[in-house]
């Protein structure tokens, strides 16, 4: 998701007092005691609530974790506030360990952050996401890749055959 910044001349001046995507990703990633995909694996099975972020599309094309508790962005901090007669039970106080997880490991650190904002201390995220999780070799369902050509089968060829 690395996006490159706007040429200068096409950015209009910001408003005082306002801060930048980049920025804002810094100060909540200064928070966080954020995990690489081992080390919340590891947290997981030691108790820790594996939260998949994602949209349904995102979960359908890349794959999910088992035993990941699906919540999508919109509605995170109502599912976890303790005080939110919206929560899920497993919100059950503020000491409760939260990994949150998206798909690269960006959205995933502004939602813990926002966890910590509502009480929830413990709450972190995954260095590089699901594609980071998928690449260490963890546990994942879901899309199988799919096949590569075989080297001695023949090209497809679009249209009709060639004779």
């Amino acid at each position: 998701m690395a996006l490159t910044p706007a040429p200068a001349e096409s950015c209009p001046v910001p408003p005082p007092g306002s801060r930048g995507i980049d920025e804002i990703l810094a100060a909540a990633r200064a928070r966080l005691r954020r995990l690489d995909p081992e080390q919340a694996h590891l947290a997981c099975r030691a108790g820790a609530l594996l939260v998949d972020i994602r949209p349904a599309g995102q979960r359908a094309a890349h794959g999910t974790v088992p035993g990941a508790l699906t919540v999508e962005r919109n509605v995170l901090e109502w599912r976890f506030d303790p005080r939110c007669a919206a929560r899920l039970p497993q919100a059950v106080d503020y000491d409760v360990p939260v990994v949150v997880l998206c798909q690269e490991g960006y959205t995933s650190s502004l939602a813990a952050a926002a966890l910590q904002d509502i009480g929830l201390g413990r709450a972190t995220d995954v260095i590089g996401g699901f594609a980071a999780w998928r690449i260490a070799g963890l546990p994942t369902l879901g899309p199988t890749p799919p096949p590569r050509p075989s080297s001695t089968a023949p090209p497809v060829t679009a249209g009709r055959a060639l004779r």
